[in-house]
């Protein structure tokens, strides 16, 4: 909504709403964009505030030790300008808020745009200008993408999903649609805290479509082929080299570190390998799925009986 505001204010400017209703639809999409730069710009603020209070607080710092005798008023000094470190962490803290904020109101969007792509019901085409009263955040108008999420892949199916463009590449060019607007003006930081927060709700939102898939061995293999471009999609967008990897990738976006644990679990050649995996994935911390999730995701193996697959994890969740 601060986005959206920020947007019409500065972008509307002195403009009476007969000179708005005239505008053509260029128009709007240029004022729009100005307003959505404005808009960015009072995120990157609270970071740019951050970061110089931080500076202050070290120069300060030099300063005294350079020029200052030791002693009690010394040492007091010291201490209130140490304060300051407290006002860096409440300017960075009020920046995260800040996305946290705007990511729960993309949230919507990018939850329609994973349905269109999976086809699930809901995913019918709507207009640009229903996210936020935006085209530039929405893009051109959406529609029902003609492929749709299935990993029941025989031979054939197999070889023609190779070959065609997947839903998870329409998927992401829709992302960067909505994205972009906003990451072309946010501070690097910002950016990456966007983009992540997105890619959690988009993991979180595949892989309730992923339980009710069915999968076989190349149906997986096709998971694990799709789990990999949506990583390769995030870390070439990411400008943290930090977040270049797909350990450290997996760590800073959990529902993602999930999913890609389910292309693991379903990309299993024998049940018997299924207790090494998670035991080995345990001891490296990175394992989250619980028993009862890996019971429910091998049983959408179609060459997996369920039987077996109970009996084979029937231990303590440690």
């Amino acid at each position: 909504r601060g986005v959206q505001g920020a947007a019409a204010r500065a972008g509307a400017g002195g403009k009476v709403l007969g000179e708005i209703n005239d505008e053509t639809e260029e128009q709007m999409r240029m004022r729009t964009s100005i307003g959505v730069a404005r808009a960015a710009a009072n995120f990157n603020d609270l970071e740019v505030v951050a970061e110089y209070t931080k500076r202050l607080e070290g120069n300060f710092l030099k300063e005294i030790d350079a020029g200052y005798p030791r002693g009690h008023d010394t040492e007091q000094l010291r201490m209130c300008i140490k304060g300051l470190g407290g006002v860096v962490e409440s300017f960075s803290n009020a920046s995260e808020r800040a996305i946290e904020r705007l990511v729960s109101t993309m949230l919507p969007r990018v939850r329609q745009i994973v349905n269109e792509a999976v086809g699930n019901e809901g995913g019918s085409a709507i207009p640009a200008a229903s996210f936020m009263g935006s085209p530039v955040l929405s893009g051109a108008t959406s529609t029902v993408s003609s492929t749709r999420l299935d990993y029941d892949l025989d031979d054939r199916a197999f070889e023609l999903a190779q070959l065609s463009e997947g839903y998870v590449g329409r998927m992401c060019s829709s992302l960067d649609e909505l994205i972009e607007p906003l990451g072309a003006h946010f501070l690097p930081k910002l950016s990456d805290a966007l983009l992540i927060g997105i890619l959690g709700g988009v993991s979180t939102r595949l892989e309730a479509a992923i339980r009710k898939s069915k999968f076989t061995p190349l149906g997986a293999i096709s998971l694990d082929s799709d789990v990999r471009y949506l990583m390769n999609f995030a870390k070439d967008r990411l400008d943290s080299p930090e977040l270049k990897s797909n350990v450290t990738l997996c760590k800073a976006c959990l529902p993602l570190a999930r999913l890609n644990q389910i292309s693991l679990l379903l990309n299993v050649d024998d049940l018997e390998d299924v207790l090494d995996l998670i035991s080995v994935s345990k001891r490296k911390g990175n394992w989250d799925l619980k028993l009862d999730d890996a019971k429910t995701l091998l049983s959408l193996r179609v060459d997996f009986e369920g039987s077996k697959v109970n009996d084979l994890l029937q231990m303590d969740d440690e």
